[in-house]
């Protein structure tokens, strides 16, 4: 019973250092994927913002809605339809995407971490991303891509989520912003959180997903890649281990490092306080990207 406690007392002594390096600092979270699904699975991971807040540290969460949207797209018989990953976002599902977001997804989870007895408030992204309609070129045809009201952000006001933090109030973010125009846009929650990220200049950003990490061996855990350094990146893209869905959050990673972020991770949402044990602890359970 005695080596229990032991054990305990050396998990908190492990992570004074790390309390104490990143007290007053920001950090981004975003969160996605299959965890939305589970309310246990992303009940643990509110706790564990709740508690970055409570040690001094700055949490922002950055969160999307996939699942719950494209059920929501279903209830009102709107046929989902992707190009390249990225969900067409036409007038019909525009809506759906802003109800879905702003007034379930974003309030239960700010509920959430104030049940940690921790002080959350939502920001709908809107308020505070500008964007510009999001266009493309299909690589193989020159075909122009065009995804409806999807947006790249272009200026993040920064004013609201400073003012929460300064308040020790966790901001909780919805990946909508507004164009010129004034027409709302969807954002893909990993480029919102980026753009959040890199604005705010944070120390970390933390992409919370349904992998361990990068893996040298996608069928191998533990061939998992715990630090990366950005000379590496393009390499490991020519050798095809950075590759699928993983491509696109590397990247973003590796540019929000050059913008001045000092690490990114890449954690699995899955596994019970990966965020607490990636920040918290030596080993970390994620992989990071340094410059």
């Amino acid at each position: 019973m005695m080596d229990k406690y032991i054990e305990k007392a050396a998990a908190l002594t492990e992570a004074l250092p790390f309390i104490q390096q990143f007290r007053g600092e920001t950090v981004v979270v975003k969160l996605g994927g299959s965890i939305m699904e589970s309310e246990e699975g992303y009940s643990r991971i509110m706790q564990d913002i709740a508690f970055m807040e409570c040690v001094g540290l700055c949490p922002v969460v950055v969160h999307g809605g996939g699942k719950a949207i494209s059920r929501s797209m279903k209830e009102a018989n709107i046929s989902p339809n992707f190009v390249h990953g990225l969900r067409v976002t036409d007038a019909a599902t525009i809506g759906v995407v802003e109800k879905v977001l702003n007034q379930e997804v974003n309030p239960h989870l700010v509920e959430i971490i104030q049940q940690f007895q921790g002080k959350a408030r939502g920001i709908h992204g809107e308020d505070i991303l500008r964007v510009e309609k999001m266009t493309g070129t299909d690589s193989e045809t020159n075909a122009v891509l065009d995804w409806g009201f999807v947006g790249k952000v272009t200026a993040v006001d920064t004013e609201p989520i400073c003012a929460y933090l300064k308040s020790e109030i966790v901001p909780v973010i919805t990946p909508l912003g507004k164009g010129a125009d004034g027409q709302l846009y969807n954002i893909n929650a990993d480029d919102a959180a980026t753009a959040i990220a890199c604005a705010l200049k944070a120390r970390k950003l933390v992409f919370l997903t349904d992998v361990p990490g990068l893996l040298l061996d996608p069928e191998d855990k533990s061939t998992r890649i715990s630090s990366l350094h950005l000379s590496e990146v393009d390499e490991l893209i020519e050798r095809g281990v950075i590759a699928g869905g993983m491509l696109p959050k590397i990247k973003g990673m590796a540019g929000a490092v050059k913008s001045g972020i000092k690490k990114a991770h890449i954690i699995d949402a899955s596994m019970p306080h990966s965020l607490l044990l990636e920040l918290f602890t030596s080993e970390g359970v994620g992989t990071e990207i340094t410059e």
